[in-house]
């Protein structure tokens, strides 16, 4: 396998690690990087490559926040399910997250299973992303400056409502369908909306990523009919590797900046991107 392919691969790790936490759109990006640095593969190949890509990335999470995911302890178990049988070995508390979780993933989930492949044909495109990119930084700058003087509702995961997990889904549903509205940005300003502070709308979303992401390279897997030659895991596998490296960083960074400081900066950021993506494909390409 040529060199130069895995050292693509690897910067596209890099995009992909440090995209896909902060709220500026990994697909737009990804689309971006792309007209520069193409990968010699087919076209189905590189877009399993872009989702599948993510589960380095999740990985990141699920180390980072392995004690807050995982949910069976019998010993340091503060409030089991149940006193006796298989519920003593359940923390209570994580099993409640990780059904608000599923009830926030169910809107995206089952428009994802049944929609995919008209998503991708439809809204792929660089025009869309840049709108996506656009829209959702304005909504940042504005939902961070209606929210200034405002105390949160809701600072700690155990006090999120089912309810508020299913209007943080719908917001996930919009990123789902238009790609460059990113996950994490689509779900954080909707958490912001309705009262959650910065820390658990961050917490939130990297916890729906968990099943979000695999449910979504586990679809591109499958539907993935190429085959794969040793070069192509290869390039797979170290796109993942670094991405999760690079990811481990990134998100410990985001969780540290929004204790000191809100979301606009991301929101300028994805105003610039989204017109340098109209520029580029209107005038220069």
């Amino acid at each position: 396998m040529d060199f130069i392919e895995i050292l693509k691969s690897a910067i596209l790790g890099i995009v992909e690690g440090i995209t896909e936490w902060l709220p500026i759109s990994s697909t737009g990006h990804l689309i971006l990087v792309d007209e520069f640095l193409k990968l010699n593969m087919t076209e189905d190949f590189k877009k399993m490559f872009d989702v599948v890509i993510q589960l380095g990335a999740i990985m990141a999470v699920v180390i980072i926040f392995w004690k807050k995911l995982f949910p069976f302890s019998k010993e340091n178990n503060p409030c089991p399910l149940s006193n006796e049988g298989i519920g003593s070995y359940v923390r209570k508390d994580i099993f409640n997250m990780w059904l608000k979780v599923i009830v926030a993933c169910l809107p995206a989930g089952v428009v994802g299973l049944f929609f995919d492949n008209w998503i991708d044909e439809h809204f792929y495109n660089p025009w869309c992303v840049a709108i996506a990119l656009i829209v959702f930084g304005i909504a940042f700058i504005v939902v961070e400056n209606w929210n200034r003087k405002k105390t949160p509702k809701v600072t700690t995961i155990d006090n999120l409502t089912y309810k508020m997990a299913l209007i943080i889904g719908m917001f996930q549903l919009i990123a789902a369908v238009f790609p460059g509205t990113s996950r994490s940005g689509a779900t954080i300003v909707g958490a912001l909306l309705i009262g959650i502070s910065r820390t658990v709308s961050a917490e939130f979303t990297f916890y729906l990523a968990v099943p979000v992401m695999f449910g979504a390279s586990l679809l591109k897997l499958v539907k993935y009919d190429g085959g794969f030659d040793s070069g192509e895991i290869m390039i797979l596998t170290t796109g993942m590797i670094i991405a999760f490296v690079v990811s481990l960083f990134v998100i410990s960074f985001l969780m540290d900046y929004i204790k000191k400081h809100d979301f606009k900066v991301f929101g300028w950021y994805r105003i610039a991107l989204g017109a340098l993506v109209l520029l580029y494909f209107a005038v220069i390409k």
